[in-house]
């Protein structure tokens, strides 16, 4: 991938840009081997999941600098002044189609920038998600309500120069912190969410959702885990970090029962619309809000053959592995973004032993990975 920002010298987010991919994906196999070789050896490592090596993200976070009438859609330099990169080759091309012209409608609006220098201004950001299903949703992250009636008064305007768009949404974030969004979302437009269509499952994204950023290879972590789960052929699945149901729908089957958890309830708000639009005969699928530890510990709750771990970058922690060690399920598929909190949860799980691991390039040009690994608990006289 060539790009001209990086050439420039103007932005270096992309630390491997113009290392060949396959020497990319050679150096981030190594590095997640040697993370964790205490657990897995060599032999279980199955070839890398490739990704495009451009115009793969289907999220934009966009820091908005400039002055009103000729803002800048970046990042900022080391000078907090913005740097414009609107033409940016990670992008779908669908979300790369949607910048410029955003771009200048934020012109047009004549929305004050916010100046991190000296703390004044209005909007922060301009956050994008693109679904190659249902279209592009545009949160524009602001100081305050104070500029926020120029975007409602433009709302009529959005289908005749973004066409793409379905949901607009104000994100108010009101503390001079390095903090993208805060706690308050206020939707604009009549729909609130997204269709996005993968692995023959669909969800939901609305403005306070996670999915990954790399749709491809999202697809390619819900095929891995249905692979996976048809080895042990579960009754019962517990998805936790479930967001908004991705595994916990891709593994759902006629005679299997699924319950997610997840903090957001935004994110179960979503799960569960895709469960009412589902066919008939999916099987009993249930999304609940909380923490898991105090969700799996209700009565009520049936015993899991299979567990899906997916989540954040701090990983799952002793509580929960604690928990995981005393219900003792059959079977683990952890998903994690961070070899190192995976290698020490893994050192908690002490009852499981690795029986397949495999790498998820979700962000090529830089030296983050994705790695999904199958856990088997191993025999009692082992343990």
């Amino acid at each position: 991938m060539d790009c001209s920002y990086f050439d420039a010298g103007v932005c270096r987010s992309c630390t491997l840009m113009g290392t060949p991919y396959e020497a990319q994906l050679a150096t981030k196999q190594a590095s997640a081997a040697a993370s964790l070789s205490q657990h897995v050896p060599d032999h279980l490592w199955t070839h890398p999941y490739a990704s495009r090596e451009s115009g793969f993200r289907n999220k934009a976070k966009l820091v908005v600098g400039g002055h009103p009438g000729a803002v800048t859609l970046g990042i900022l330099d080391g000078t907090a002044h913005g740097v414009d990169l609107r033409e940016c080759g990670l992008y779908e091309p669908g979300l790369q189609a949607v910048i410029p012209p955003l771009a200048e409608l934020v012109d047009h609006l004549r929305l004050l920038p916010y100046d991190v220098r000296r703390a004044r201004g209005e909007l922060k950001h301009v956050l994008l998600t693109h679904s190659g299903t249902g279209g592009t949703m545009v949160r524009f992250v602001l100081r305050s309500t104070a500029q926020l009636s120029r975007i409602r008064d433009v709302l009529p305007r959005i289908p005749e120069h973004l066409p793409d768009v379905r949901v607009v949404s104000a994100n108010l974030q009101p503390e001079h912190k390095a903090i993208i969004e805060g706690p308050q979302e206020i939707v604009l437009t009549g729909a609130n969410s997204i269709p996005l269509d993968v692995a023959d499952v669909r969800l939901h994204l609305r403005p306070n959702t996670f999915f990954q950023t790399n749709t491809a290879v999202a697809q390619g972590l819900y095929e891995q885990a249905r692979d996976w789960c048809a080895q042990v052929q579960p009754r019962v699945i517990w998805d936790l970090y479930c967001g908004v149901g991705g595994f916990a729908l891709a593994l759902a089957a006629p005679d299997r029962e699924v319950l997610g958890v997840e903090i957001a309830p935004e994110a179960i708000a979503s799960a569960r619309r895709s469960v009412r639009e589902l066919p008939e005969g999916p099987g009993m699928i249930r999304f609940e809000v909380g923490d898991a530890l105090d969700v799996i510990g209700q009565p009520g709750w049936p015993a899991a053959d299979l567990v899906v771990l997916n989540p954040p970058r701090r990983g799952v922690g002793a509580e929960l592995c604690a928990e995981l060690e005393r219900r003792a399920p059959e079977t683990i598929i952890y998903s994690s973004c961070h070899p190192a909190s995976l290698a020490r949860d893994l050192d908690l799980l002490a009852g499981y032993e690795v029986g397949a691991a495999r790498l998820f390039d979700m962000f090529p040009q830089t030296t983050h990975c994705e790695v999904m690994l199958l856990l088997r608990r191993r025999p009692a006289s082992a343990v």
